[in-house]
């Protein structure tokens, strides 16, 4: 025995109470969300519907927390999909993912709610 252990996995942070605060970074889901956008993501809560904005880690990259667009459930878990069809890593590329949490409101720049009406 060496005594050397490999690094475990970095994952990533996981959302902590019922509110969290999330930072939008790259352009994957323009135009509904923009990079720097401040998000405000609830745990619980209704369940999730195709159409709702998530917060997700697919299970093929469980170091990478996105936020995407659920878009229907299979296998457990739910296909993502950004709304930038031409900037976008999802569902298609990652596979399947499971939610965290669903995004509530932007709180930053431009506060907007986002209901259970489709966005």
């Amino acid at each position: 025995m060496t005594g050397f252990e490999p690094p475990a996995p970095r994952l990533p942070p996981r959302l902590r109470g019922p509110l969290t605060a999330v930072l939008v970074t790259g352009p994957s889901m323009v135009p509904t969300l923009r990079h720097g956008d401040a998000l405000l993501v609830r745990r619980g809560g209704r369940a999730v519907r195709p159409g709702d904005i998530v917060v997700a880690v697919f299970r093929s990259r469980p170091d990478l927390l996105v936020v995407k667009r659920a878009v229907r459930p299979v296998e457990g878990g739910w296909w993502v999909c950004g709304d930038n069809a031409l900037g976008t890593d999802d569902s298609g590329t990652y596979g399947v993912a499971d939610v965290l949490g669903r995004v509530v409101a932007r709180y930053w720049p431009r506060p907007r709610r986002f209901s259970d009406r489709r966005v």
